[in-house]
């Protein structure tokens, strides 16, 4: 449910259904969440859908509802080409990146500031929480955080408040972070966004590695879809959307040309074709669903050419910062 109340709407569903019509065969849902990706592929006439997510809560709620043409697999979606269902290839993969409805209105999950709750933030069951991170690694660490992966101009700032503080009493809730970061930055003028915005932002991608899952799971996407297959990925982060958007770039890319001021490339054929425009939605879905105010959507078709990989600085995505003995 979203914090309305209403069930979670699957954001530019329509838009992916009416640009890879007619919808048939096995699809690959890799984030699936509550499932509307899934259902809605189905009720568009796909044969069957993979249903894959790293959060048992996704595969709870799924029992109320899948059928037999529905396979549930528990994974990172990075792993979608390991899954034996998918062995001899899919016919389309979607991903809609990002952290769902679901888990952002169970304050136990400790995603948002607004809801008190444990410091958490996992997409899945296992591996460190917020609350190790933020309670473990070093102030240098804590600020690359903050500033790689939620582009937090204050980050020296807030890394010290939070080393200051947890010395004391080890953070333990989002509610006590949430304060701590408000507490060192300057308060939010009008319509801006909450202080902790980026720094939570930041905290939820270092703990479930987004950003190489990101990586990972569109190059494993190359892999497991079957020519003439769908890529479909709906974001709602810049960073994310603009390494999408690399990665289409890179991977459509013919090679050859060459001038006076850039090295020709190795001719190669593209193993995809890619639509040239993000899609944006409509007035009407950001009125329905104000939760797709910022997403972006690209498609891309498989070619028959041999896959390849697409290395993490390609993309534009900032380095990892360590997170282990920090």
């Amino acid at each position: 449910m979203t914090e309305s109340g209403a069930p979670h709407v699957p954001v530019l569903l329509a838009a992916i259904l009416e640009n890879v019509a007619p919808v048939k065969g096995l699809w690959l849902d890799a984030t699936m969440g509550a499932g509307g990706y899934t259902r809605g592929l189905l009720e568009a006439g796909a044969d069957r859908v993979i249903g894959l997510d790293r959060d048992p809560l996704a595969h709870q709620m799924a029992r109320e509802w899948a059928d037999g043409r529905v396979v549930l697999v528990k994974n990172v979606f990075s792993k979608m080409d390991e899954v034996p269902e998918a062995a001899n290839g899919v016919d389309g993969v979607v991903l809609d990146l990002g952290v769902s409805s679901m888990q952002l209105d169970r304050e136990e999950r400790g995603f948002s500031f607004m809801r008190d709750g444990p410091l958490d933030m996992r997409m899945g069951d296992a591996g460190p929480t917020a609350a190790d991170l933020v309670n473990d690694l070093s102030e240098g660490a804590l600020a690359d955080v903050l500033h790689r992966y939620g582009e937090e101009r204050a980050a020296r700032r807030i890394a010290r408040a939070i080393v200051r503080r947890r010395a004391d009493t080890p953070f333990e809730t989002t509610g006590e972070l949430a304060e701590v970061v408000a507490a060192n930055l300057p308060r939010p003028k009008p319509g801006q966004s909450h202080p902790a915005t980026r720094s939570f932002q930041a905290i939820r991608i270092a703990v479930n590695d987004e950003f190489g899952e990101l990586a990972e799971g569109l190059s494993a996407a190359e892999r497991v879809l079957r020519p003439g297959g769908w890529l479909a990925v709906v974001t709602f982060h810049s960073v994310e959307d603009r390494a999408v958007k690399r990665f289409l770039a890179d991977r459509s890319d013919r090679g050859g040309g060459g001038s006076r001021h850039a090295p020709e490339r190795e001719a190669r054929a593209p193993a995809f074709e890619a639509a040239n425009k993000a899609i944006a939605p409509d007035a009407g879905e950001v009125a329905s669903n104000p939760r797709a105010r910022s997403a972006r959507l690209r498609l891309a078709r498989r070619t028959e050419a041999p896959a390849g990989r697409v290395e993490r600085r390609t993309l534009g995505l900032p380095d990892p910062v360590r997170l282990v003995g920090g």
